[in-house]
């Protein structure tokens, strides 16, 4: 009898949200239609464009004009780091980044060194927290055009001091991204914080100094990237909010879709469905926060106590709700995903190689963590007691097993 799936890979992507589905069957009906003509189906499509850019931005405490969609998230990221560099050549040709960034901030990295620009990587320790006195040297350096960091880790889960990264960035004239990928739509606001009332669209900074309005991105940041596929939006779907004041310029060709900064026009089905299961999620991410919290803490423990030879990687609580990570010595890491895939568990790894790098996560690496046989837990609205209960019970036999078949023995 083949298993019933679980699925455990919620930080690669959610399952569809209830909302983006209705979304997106509706919108499929009314926003065909190019929304930059002048009759009568494209000023619908128009209409709805535009009310899915004013939604997004007041969920995340942005002005419309503030905000574009792009083809992804990795897009977004792309756009991000280029456009910061090229906005702010005059100011040098400096990145400073974190050692534990996305790889698609990495990739924009290295095509910027190619170019003959620099970029300079700011470590992290065991738990995956940033350094940051070396942070603060490190922006505060000659010609630093832009910083980079992520707000919380894809793969450990250790969430950054953000704001107090911004206010470094902000002593030294640098401006900041935030990947804030795995936040938008998941994590709630601080404790005792309510939300302001709408935001003043005359006002370039229309948030006072503290979180958005309703999802847990730290104020400071001067240009912001999220993933519609991350909170239970469709694929294809990124975000690109750059701040007003911030010198920032295409890295594409020049292009009149989304104010210039994206090229292409939007899939705008898919981007209406992102901005209703956005909403939706957000509104939700402070109960599905206390939901999942402990289910995750259960995970840590649970794996700790009844798996030998096993390290629980990340910080234990400054860290996403919904994410954790382990490292199982004497095991294959794509050999143990597959076998859990085989007991229906979809989970991912760090660090199983890939035909583009052939190393470990460079997540892992740069903790100085165990990165053999290890697996990332993420959940998701979806999952449940049950799911975690029968992942765990299995779990430990699973390992036992595959080490007893590399000869292993005696653990």
């Amino acid at each position: 009898m083949i298993p019933s799936p679980v699925y455990l890979d919620a930080a690669t992507a959610a399952p569809l949200h209830p909302v983006a589905r209705q979304a997106l069957l509706a919108a499929l009906d009314d926003g065909w239609a190019d929304p930059d003509r002048l009759y009568t189906s494209a000023r619908r499509a128009r209409q709805l464009l535009d009310a899915a850019r004013e939604a997004t931005a007041e969920t995340l405490g942005v002005r419309p004009d503030e905000l574009s969609f792009t083809a992804s998230g990795t897009t977004a990221a792309h756009g991000a780091v280029l456009g910061g560099l090229a906005g702010r050549r005059r100011a040098g040709g400096v990145l400073v980044h974190s050692a534990i960034e996305h790889s698609a901030v990495l990739h924009a990295a290295e095509q910027h060194v190619a170019r003959g620009g620099a970029a300079v990587e700011v470590p992290v320790d065991r738990l995956g927290r940033l350094d940051f006195d070396a942070w603060s040297a490190a922006v505060a350096g000659p010609g630093v055009a832009l910083a980079a960091l992520i707000a919380a880790s894809h793969e450990v889960g250790t969430v950054q001091p953000v704001e107090a990264a911004a206010a470094a960035c902000a002593d030294a004239g640098v401006p900041l991204y935030v990947d804030a990928a795995q936040v938008v739509g998941r994590m709630p606001m601080p404790p005792g914080w309510s939300a302001p009332t709408p935001p003043d669209r005359s006002a370039p900074t229309p948030l006072p100094a503290g979180w958005s309005a309703r999802t847990a991105v730290p104020a400071g940041w001067s240009v912001l990237t999220a993933s519609a596929r991350k909170w239970g939006g469709p694929p294809g779907v990124g975000l690109l909010a750059v701040r007003k004041g911030t010198r920032w310029e295409s890295p594409w060709p020049a292009d009149e879709h989304e104010s210039g900064r994206t090229p292409g026009p939007v899939n705008l089905p898919a981007v209406v469905a992102a901005a209703a299961s956005l909403r939706a999620a957000a509104a939700d991410a402070a109960a599905e926060a206390a939901r999942l919290s402990p289910l995750v803490d259960r995970i840590r423990a649970r794996v700790a106590a009844e798996v030998p030879d096993v390290e629980v990687v990340g910080d234990p609580e400054r860290r996403l709700p919904h994410l954790v990570t382990f490292s199982c010595l004497y095991v294959d890491g794509e050999v143990l995903l597959h076998a859990l895939d085989r007991r229906g568990f979809a989970v991912s790894s760090g660090s199983s190689c890939t035909s583009s790098t052939l190393r470990p996560s460079h997540v892992l690496e740069a903790m100085g963590v165990l990165s053999h046989g290890n697996v990332r837990v993420s959940l998701h609205a979806g999952t449940t007691e049950a799911d975690v209960t029968r992942f765990l019970a299995e779990l430990p036999g699973i390992v036992a097993d595959l080490r007893a078949q590399a000869g292993v023995v005696g653990l």
